[in-house]
């Protein structure tokens, strides 16, 4: 693999973040994953991808077979067409990236991040993945492999869960109520 298949991205907002415990997903080999929400208005990020998957292709070709097949599956998608009904995806391209090590995660000063609260779907920041050529089961493609990831702002939590602070409001308590 060369550095021609690496991507640091531009700014974007993840989802399905399993940065903390790998997991397994449709029984599959329990794996780290997210997915990397990115604004169509990134163009240069969007071009990195591109030009780092063409390279997985000819880097890969012989694991393809010795041809790039016409119905090839690459992991750049588009939210308007793949997730039409998910807000978050909206006007934005994403890709979906796992591994079997677990992502190095930092924050805006590139301290490692041990609050496993302070990174989660819906936050903003940076990924660092690499794409490659894969053929398994007669299926073959570019597959993007997670490697680190940079918080850089908060966001609004993703997967309709809310936050304590949210729900309550701080309430005075006397002395006697649980007599």
């Amino acid at each position: 693999m060369s550095n021609l298949t690496k991507v640091i991205t531009g700014v974007g907002r993840f989802s399905y973040a399993n940065v903390w415990e790998a997991k397994s997903i449709n029984g599959g080999d329990a794996k780290y994953s997210v997915s990397f929400i990115i604004p169509k208005s990134d163009k240069a990020t969007i071009k990195k991808i591109k030009t780092a998957i063409e390279e997985a292709k000819k880097e890969g070709i012989s694991k393809l077979g010795g041809k790039i097949p016409s119905n090839l599956k690459i992991p750049l998608r588009d939210g308007d067409i793949d997730k039409p009904d998910d807000e978050a995806y909206a006007d934005s391209y994403f890709i979906n990236a796992n591994s079997n090590m677990k992502p190095g995660v930092v924050d805006k000063n590139v301290q490692p991040i041990l609050d496993q609260s302070e990174f989660y779907s819906g936050c903003y920041g940076r990924a660092s993945v690499v794409f490659y050529a894969y053929n398994a089961n007669g299926n073959k493609g570019i597959a993007c492999g997670l490697q680190n990831l940079q918080k850089l702002k908060d966001g609004e939590p993703l997967g309709g869960r809310s936050k304590a602070e949210e729900d309550f409001e701080p309430v005075e308590v006397e002395d006697d109520f649980l007599d």
